[in-house]
């Protein structure tokens, strides 16, 4: 039988032949077809870049003498076309440039790629979601405009449904909306706790990246992203929660799930210091110690945890970064981009808030977010 396939002179021999061929062709065919999606939009991405996270772009606009001169040379730059006349309408002209910079790279991208900018976008609306949510539970009048910022359908008919509903309706509402029992189970408690809802809301996000499918040779790396960021959300939630005094039955509540190196046991070891300082000591031997460390001094004087914050983000910045070398080829480039893009907004709204009010750059300074090295 097998003499008989293996023959080169009968058909059965190249019948098999061809499938092998094709086969391996198949699988080489995979991961370049991946390479390719990927090419153009990262190229894009590498052309127009971050600069606004760099200390020498910054201190372009830093050194603004007006709102009208830091708008022009936003403007002068390839990325930007604000408008507005003050504060508040050059601030929302920035959110708007991100939100159309998110819509930009998910048009531009596979459609493979859809759901994953679908959650950043998301999770702007669940910002206005959780504090719509809260507003109900207070029995306050919630500001119908709210409605207008929302990104997506699918939040602007939640956000609508929750205004129009009486605060009883609320956990059958947000169950609709697919928010898990925890969160339900948190809102219809009688002494309900704002700070466990925030931590039900962040799961349910991280819960959302980390369960979105991406293209082929992509899944590492987006794990490796989502395992960053939830290690840096729970280490500033510690963080915050030692400086306001928390207890230890607090801090536990903040555990957001395990991430890339933090683990439920090493969130039980941090929780479990007494102070800001010793959280940070806990942290020796993870990517997060050194970043902290460097600014513990300062902390020391100002007794401001905003300081190890900003050090968090710019050591998020520098993971994102070698995610991004790490996987260049596939959807690296597509992270490092739009993580900066975020920081990169919030620089500028910093930026031009403190020029309105006429500060001293060296009264804000510290508060923006910058890549490490630059």
């Amino acid at each position: 039988m097998f003499g008989f396939i293996l023959d080169p002179y009968n058909y059965p021999f190249w019948i098999l032949i061809v499938t092998v061929i094709i086969a391996v062709l198949g699988l080489m065919a995979r991961p370049f077809s991946t390479y390719v999606m990927f090419a153009y939009p990262n190229a894009k991405y590498e052309a127009i870049g971050n600069p606004f996270i760099s200390e020498k772009e910054l201190n372009r606009v830093i050194e603004s003498k007006d709102l009208v001169n830091f708008k022009d040379t936003l403007n002068a730059s390839k990325d930007y076309e604000l408008s507005g006349e003050n504060t508040s309408e050059i601030q929302q002209s920035l959110d708007d440039n991100l939100i159309q910079t998110i819509k930009m790279m998910q048009k531009e991208s596979s459609k493979k790629m859809k759901d994953f900018f679908n959650n950043f976008l998301e999770k702007y609306d669940i910002y206005l979601i959780k504090n719509t949510i809260k507003t109900k539970l207070e029995e306050k009048k919630i500001d119908d405009r709210t409605i207008d910022s929302v990104i997506l359908p699918k939040s602007k008919n939640l956000l609508q449904k929750i205004i129009e509903s009486e605060k009883q309706n609320l956990p059958e509402t947000l169950k609709d909306y697919g928010f898990e029992k925890d969160l339900i189970d948190t809102i219809i408690e009688e002494n309900y706790e704002f700070l466990k809802i925030d931590t039900e809301i962040e799961k349910y996000i991280i819960k959302k990246f980390k369960n979105t499918k991406v293209p082929y040779k992509c899944e590492n790396a987006k794990q490796k992203f989502v395992g960053t960021l939830i290690d840096t959300i729970t280490i500033k939630n510690i963080l915050r929660a030692k400086q306001l005094g928390y207890d230890l039955d607090a801090c536990k509540k903040l555990f957001i799930g395990e991430g890339q190196e933090i683990a439920s046991w090493k969130f039980s070891v941090i929780a479990e210091q007494d102070s800001v300082p010793h959280v940070i000591s806990s942290l020796e031997g993870t990517s997060y110690f050194d970043s902290l460390k460097n600014v513990i001094e300062e902390y020391n004087t100002s007794k401001s945890v905003q300081i190890l914050e900003n050090a968090l983000d710019s050591n998020l910045l520098k993971l994102v970064e070698n995610i991004s070398t790490k996987n260049y080829v596939t959807i690296g480039p597509t992270i490092r981009y739009i993580v900066s893009k975020e920081f990169e907004i919030e620089n500028l709204k910093i930026v031009s808030k403190a020029i309105s009010e006429g500060l001293s750059s060296e009264t804000y300074k510290s508060y923006l977010v910058m890549e490490v090295g630059s």
